[in-house]
């Protein structure tokens, strides 16, 4: 067996408490505390959705089986005006055709693995089928069937042990009938009755989640069963029906559904509560799957009508970055214009709606932050806000530029630079505008780009005159911006025909469209020194429902990645940030019902964790 030494080059080290900057995997003696230490990297889980090979024929209402993204099994549903008996076979890559069920049907339910599946009820005829049929890996077989016809039902657990509950037959809806690998027995009833829920888990420990129930309609309501009976259970965050869900009575995915309106929510159940994770590719409805919520797949449904899409679900570990809470603004604001790093930042401007007329104030207060403490200086020359929000320069030298300092759709083009003390109006911007992007090192070099009315428009200061120089390629407002006049990233935000993921990189002379965000969003927060690292936050999303996220991405020069989320549960767009890539803060903004945001986070990337080895 080797040794440490032979390992790492070095013998293990004796320090009074811990060194200073220890080396991940490096182990040494706490003296004082008498035991062996080491560093750990701190990671998160992400999960997300990639596209596969698309079924052979597109199927909407089916039925599904199989335990990973790797193996599965698509049986029945409707294949445009008819019901269908065709089951697919996916290998992790492509779907085969395999032999039919012997009954052709839509709006059924089924579950199992891809060698052993069980399928049962359905349409048509539209009161329901009580059919049921048994795959063996080559065939389908009809065994017993359900005690009551119906269709819409869902349906958990293995073809020698399942659940069935649910669907639609006047005015049974709540029907729970168990199967024992011969016979359906009618057991317990769901709590509420309704059709198409998502199912997860076993025969004896299942979850029903969401579904369609005429009173009060769509539901998000969750119920887990324990082999007995039923349990109302943590809803879902987006009631729906028509969604299709995987995993365990504990550790479950859900997805998709109507909600009214075709979405593309996933939520991940922990055995307590719903936690939103990332969307499908393609809103919709109607479809089925397979897996555990660390491997699954998502196929079929509609819209389109049918659809033959395939997602895979995959989990993967990543360094983890992490946002704490820091100390509060005294006056909760959105659309401010912020400078500095983590522990030296200023918050400039702003808007604020009191809840009552004037909804829209335009502000001049700008505050320092230490680290710590935020703290009231001296205000602008004139109050406004939608102004400039990226990199706005350090604390002891900042410029804040364009805006809106009055009603109406015209922007302003007042620039105002700080020196540590006081605001001084200097020479305006040559295009008037709001809503803009920004980025700079102190208050004699900047860049603004882009902003209300939409324009590509990029201006570079040097400290007492703004010249025009190269547009964006694309037009846009309310974007994320960070760098310096020389090197900047200009990222997300709106334009005419919605919000954008677009990505540009300036090199101090052209803007460069490089690879786009993972999320389509607009009035995101910003922090980075450099056109190679930096990150956003935040914003307002609009698919598939509008809302504003938590949702955080870092930039290395070429791709960007998720991160952890800002700590929520209340997220807001048109947050501020300040700092780089490894070290920022987001202050401000905007949460539902005009909520103005006083709270500061601050983000550390990446984060370690001292851990004891147990010597005893």
């Amino acid at each position: 067996m080797a040794e440490y030494k032979e390992i790492h080059g070095t013998k293990i080290r004796n320090y009074t408490t811990n060194p200073d900057n220890p080396i991940t995997g490096e182990v040494w003696y706490n003296a004082t505390d008498n035991v062996l230490k080491f560093q750990l990297l701190n990671t998160f889980s992400l999960g997300s959705w990639a596209t596969g090979n698309a079924m052979n024929t597109g199927r909407a209402m089916l039925a599904g089986a199989g335990i990973s993204s790797e193996a599965a099994l698509a049986f029945g549903g409707e294949f445009e005006p008819t019901a269908s008996a065709l089951t697919e076979s996916y290998n992790g890559t492509n779907w085969t055709e395999v032999n039919d069920m012997n009954t052709a049907r839509q709006t059924i339910a089924g579950n199992g693995t891809q060698t052993a599946a069980l399928v049962c009820g359905g349409a048509p005829p539209n009161d329901g089928l009580a059919n049921t049929e048994i795959w063996n890996g080559t065939n389908w077989t009809e065994v017993n069937d359900l005690n009551e016809a119906r269709i819409a039902l869902s349906a958990a657990g293995l073809s020698t042990a399942m659940l069935a509950f649910g669907g639609y037959n006047s005015p049974e809806r709540a029907l729970t009938e168990i199967w024992n690998g011969t016979n359906w027995t009618e057991v317990n009833d769901l709590n509420t009755g309704r059709y198409k829920p998502g199912p997860s888990g076993t025969s004896t420990a299942a979850l029903a989640s969401g579904g369609y129930n005429y009173s009060p309609n769509i539901t998000g309501q969750t119920e887990s069963w324990n082999g007995t009976n039923w349990t109302e259970v943590n809803d879902l965050n987006t009631a729906r029906y028509n969604l299709y869900a995987f995993g365990t009575q504990t550790s479950a995915l859900a997805y998709g559904g109507d909600a009214p309106g075709y979405v593309a929510n996933t939520e991940e159940w922990n055995g307590s509560n719903w936690t939103n994770k990332n969307d499908l590719n393609n809103a919709r409805g109607t479809m089925s799957g397979a897996g555990t919520t660390t491997s699954g797949l998502a196929f079929g449904g509609t819209p389109p009508t049918p659809a033959g899409y395939t997602e895979e679900w995959s989990v993967s570990t990543l360094p983890a970055g992490a946002w704490a809470t820091g100390g509060s603004l005294n006056t909760g604001r959105r659309a401010m214009g912020g400078a500095g790093t983590q522990t030296a930042a200023l918050g400039i401007g702003g808007n604020s709606n009191p809840g009552s007329p004037p909804y829209d104030v335009k502000l001049a207060i700008t505050e320092s932050y230490n680290g710590t403490n935020w703290t009231e200086v001296n205000d602008l020359n004139t109050a406004r806000g939608y102004a400039a929000r990226g990199s706005g320069g350090i604390q002891t030298s900042a410029l804040y530029f364009g805006g809106k300092s009055s009603p109406g759709p015209a922007g302003d083009a007042l620039t105002e630079t700080w020196n540590g003390s006081n605001w001084t109006e200097v020479n305006d911007l040559n295009t008037a505008r709001y809503n803009l992007g920004g980025a700079g090192a102190d208050n004699t070099s900047a860049l603004a780009f882009g902003g209300t009315p939409n324009t590509a428009v990029t201006e570079s200061w040097n400290g007492t005159n703004w010249t025009e120089v190269n547009d964006l390629n694309t037009a846009r407002g309310q974007l994320a911006g960070f760098g310096i006049a020389t090197s900047a990233i200009a990222a997300t935000g709106e334009d005419p025909s919605g919000r954008l993921d677009i990505t540009e990189l300036w090199n101090g002379t052209n803007w460069t469209e490089v690879n786009d965000t993972n999320a389509v969003r607009s009035g995101a927060g910003a922090a980075g020194a450099v056109n190679t690292a930096g990150l956003i936050f935040g914003g307002f999303e609009s698919s598939p429902v509008d809302s504003n996220v938590g949702k955080t991405e870092t930039w290395n020069g070429t791709n960007w990645t998720e991160e952890a989320d800002l700590s929520g549960p209340v997220y807001y767009q048109q947050q501020t940030g300040a700092g780089t890539a490894s070290s920022a803060i987001s202050f401000g903004g905007e949460g539902s019902s005009n909520q103005m945001r006083t709270a500061t986070e601050e983000w550390t990337k990446p984060t370690f964790t001292i851990k004891t080895i147990d010597t005893d």
